[in-house]
């Protein structure tokens, strides 16, 4: 072997890249592995690997798949929780062995180190832990060998289809194997039971919209009086209102969180909230669309007609929370402060329902 004449795999070291780092780790990774550089995007983490001060490998971390089959099938998770759970699973997106440095057993050596102390790192740096983790191998080129020697399990394959900027690949191309490596003992059991342990949650409760929703949701808005201008209309009510609702149903919060939730749909998904289309695509509306009509149109119907939307979905929960919040600084001219009750399903996350009360100080 070149460059270290004995390697003792007790006296190896991994750490985060340090800032200063970055652009050599990202230079070695586009310089030798087989896909290249990746770049930051979301929760990422990026280890090195060194003896003596001398880099022998990359390894980095970055989100979960969206969606895996095999993986979501080992978990037994089921799809109305699995989108507020993806932040607790970790993917391992490239490892790279420097062509100089290979050591019988680097390999696992390498991933268990990184595998004792990356939670904690996550908990760290994002604020919340990890319990699984995850990485894609394409049969063609390797065989899983690294990761079957480190103990991590082999779920199934994946069908083929790559995420893209549009979505998903519109044909399937080489299925590549799933390995799935738990980082505490009862890590199917935390992401697959019907309520997230506190201390592993993160933001707001998020759940996962289905085709057929979308295709609805907009159904319920169509009896709401419009309050616009019929001049420059762009985009129609109910699509504005099927989208703001649909991103607070996942999680956004604030107009601005609700625009850039809409941007990120693709053209299947807008065309299923019936957005306008325009030059063979579909657009959807300015966060200044979003703010303007909200503000404008009735709350009284609106939370009706999210009322009846909410009727047809809510089979999905199993149990149901009632909670009440009384609102700071809402007191009216007798005095009266405003409290908010509202009932919340356990398994989706939905408000089905609030009530408004005033009650004397």
């Amino acid at each position: 072997m070149f460059g270290i004449p004995a390697l003792n795999l007790q006296e190896i070291i991994v750490q985060p890249v340090q800032s200063e780092e970055q652009e050599r780790f990202q230079s070695l990774m586009k310089a030798h592995h087989y896909l290249g550089a990746l770049p930051k995007i979301g929760h990422t983490l990026w280890y090195v690997a060194s003896y003596h001060n001398q880099w022998l490998a990359l390894i980095s971390f970055s989100a979960a798949a969206w969606k895996c089959a095999a993986r979501d099938q080992w978990i037994g998770w089921s799809y109305r929780v699995q989108y507020d759970r993806l932040h607790l699973i970790a993917n391992n997106s490239r490892f790279l062995i420097l062509p100089e440095h290979h050591y019988p057993n680097l390999a696992s050596r390498v991933l268990s180190l990184c595998e004792r102390r990356i939670s904690q790192d996550w908990q760290q740096r994002f604020g919340y832990p990890l319990l699984l983790l995850e990485t894609f191998v394409d049969p063609q080129l390797f065989h899983g060998t690294i990761y079957r020697a480190s103990n991590w399990v082999h779920v199934g394959d994946t069908r083929g289809y790559r995420r893209i900027r549009q979505g998903y690949s519109p044909s399937a191309q080489q299925p590549k194997q799933v390995f799935v490596r738990p980082l505490e003992k009862r890590a199917q059991t935390h992401l697959s039971q019907p309520m997230l342990s506190p201390c592993y949650g993160y933001g707001a409760p998020k759940i996962m919209l289905t085709a057929d929703q979308m295709r609805t949701l907009p159904e319920f808005f169509l009896d709401i009086p419009d309050p616009r201008r019929k001049q420059g209309q762009r985009h129609s009510l109910p699509c504005i209102l099927a989208l703001a609702t649909a991103a607070v149903l996942c999680g956004m919060e604030g107009y601005k969180a609700i625009g850039s939730w809409a941007d990120d749909l693709g053209q299947k998904a807008r065309a299923r909230f019936g957005c306008r289309k325009r030059n063979g695509r579909y657009q959807v509306p300015s966060r200044t669309t979003f703010r303007e009509t909200l503000i404008s149109v009735d709350p009284a119907q609106l939370d009706l007609a999210l009322q009846g939307w909410n009727e047809q979905f809510a089979e999905a929960d199993e149990g149901l929370a009632v909670d009440g919040k009384t609102l700071r600084n809402a007191i009216d001219e007798d005095g009266r402060q405003t409290h908010i009750l509202g009932v919340v399903g356990h398994q989706t996350g939905r408000c089905h329902t609030q009530k408004k009360s005033v009650l004397c100080l």
